[in-house]
Order: C-alpha cells, then structure tokens, then sequence
C-alpha cells in the first residue's frame, strides 16, 4: 500500500508535525510519545487496535520515517518519505506492508482499514499544516458512525457536487457516476464497473440516501448554518459486530476534500499518483 500527497508546508514543517508528539495528538491520535531514535508511539480509540501503542521506530532522519507497527500479530513496516517540490511545498511519501485489498473488502483483519486510516490522516495532516479544521477520526471502539462537518459553502452548491458525477470523481479522486433520482444508481469506479448500490431516498438540496446492501446505508443531511452548511454523515444498517471502518474512512477522507473543494480558491487535490509525485519531487 502506497499513497503520495501533496503539503501545502516547508519540508521541516512537514517534519515537525510527522515527529513532534503534540502535533501528532492533534491530527493522527488520541495519545502519542516521541523520543527518537528510542520510542515512536501512537494509540487510542481512534487508532486501529489502539488499546496500548504498538508502534517501534527503525530509522528517521530529515526526510526519512520508518517503524514497526503490530497489528493483527503481525509486524508491519511503516515508512513516509518527504521530498521538496518548492520552499513552500512537500510531497510526502508514505508506505505500510502487509495491507491485502481482500482484507478490507471481507473486514478480516484490522489490517484491511490500513490505506484509508492513512488516506484520512494524511488529510488531516495537510489541514493541521495550513491551520484548518480537521475532519473528525474514527472511534474503533465504537459501531456509531456519525458525523459532522461544517462546510464553507452553502448547501445547494454543497449537494450539487455530492450528486454530480465529474464533482464528486474530482473531489473523492476516483471515478464514481450517479443517477441522482431514487431508484437511481450509485456506482464507485462507473457504471461498468460491475456493481452499483441504489439511491433509495432525495431531497434536492437536504438529504441522500444509499443502500450498499451488506454495507448498510449512508446518508448525507444538509442544513444551512450561518451562511454555511452543516453536513451530517451517517452509515447504519451493517453488523454491528463487525462496523465497515475502512469503509467509513474512506467516506471521511473523501469528506475532508470536499470542504477543500468548496473552501480554497485554486483548489487542487492533495492527492498525487506515483508519476506525478516522482516529477512533483524532482522539480523541486
């Protein structure tokens, strides 16, 4: 599992808030220890099995991260790598071993949440970077999952770029098509991807509502707030015994775009395939 972003921040920035145990309480976990090269630490109810840290450093320099993680009895390797695009930019680079695509789909193994915990706390990073408000983890000790986001923007242009297919596969960075109508289809990587969930509830402007089957059903509400909007989130309707977290997160990190969409003038996705990335780096 690999993922490449983009940080709007000087590379010592990015590697303060990737080191310093404050910053990382603020955007990765509830409670983190840093003594480097001796301890690297994180853990809490929104870290995947976050009861104690589980977490040892291998290596770290000024643009190198690299630690054992446990999970699921197995040790895992984490590695984030920083380059420069520009004084004022940074790609970052981060890896994780042992994540199997199975194992997300199928909720196996706590490992199968790995590539979007990441994608959501990088998110989170790139906003703790520019002083934004952060998008609120997920608590695993917990099968609620709700959530709410103020967004700067009002709801019409806000449910606007939730049910318009190229607004929505610009600001979730993957390809998804609507039919925004109940009954409608609602197809992660297209229509001729094979399997599409059901629009089963529309109110233009307030509310959608799709069932995934096994999945459950999410639920985006909207209301107008102070000129802005308030959007409450909401999965329900899967195995309480088995919560779809990677599912969830994925749906936050992808939240947590959508207020960059509609919030930064020249807006431009965190996100960067391996390409661009290599390019991004070796430009600067």
């Amino acid at each position: 599992m690999k993922l490449h972003a983009r940080m709007a921040a000087p590379i010592k920035d990015v590697h303060h808030a990737l080191t310093d145990a404050g910053s990382l309480r603020i955007w990765l976990a509830e409670h983190a220890e840093v003594d480097l090269p001796h301890r690297y630490a994180f853990w809490g109810r929104d870290t995947p099995e976050g009861d104690a840290p589980h977490q040892r450093p291998l290596h770290a320099d000024d643009r190198t991260l690299r630690f054992s993680w446990l999970l699921d009895g197995e040790d895992t390797t984490v590695e984030i790598r920083l380059a420069e695009e520009s004084p004022d930019s940074t790609v970052l680079t981060l890896s994780q071993s042992h994540f199997d695509y199975q194992e997300m789909i199928t909720g196996s193994s706590i490992r199968g949440v790995l590539e979007t915990y990441w994608s959501l706390a990088i998110a989170n990073l790139a906003d703790h970077l520019e002083g934004r408000e952060l998008t609120p983890r997920p608590d695993f000790t917990s099968p609620e999952l709700k959530g709410e986001f103020a967004i700067d923007a009002s709801p019409e242009a806000v449910f606007d770029s939730l049910v318009d297919s190229e607004k929505v596969s610009r600001w979730f960075n993957f390809p998804i098509e609507i039919e925004p109508q109940v009954g409608g289809r609602y197809a992660l990587g297209g229509f001729d991807a094979g399997h599409a969930a059901k629009i089963i509830d529309l109110d233009p402007g307030r509310a959608m509502t799709v069932d995934w089957g096994d999945s459950g059903v999410t639920t985006w509400e909207l209301e107008g707030s102070g000129g802005g909007t308030r959007l409450t989130f909401v999965q329900s309707g899967f195995d309480t015994g088995r919560p779809p977290y990677a599912g969830w997160m994925g749906w936050l990190s992808g939240i947590a775009e959508l207020r960059r969409f509609h919030e930064l003038d020249g807006w431009r996705p965190i996100w960067l395939d391996a390409d661009a990335a290599e390019g991004a780096a070796a430009a600067g």
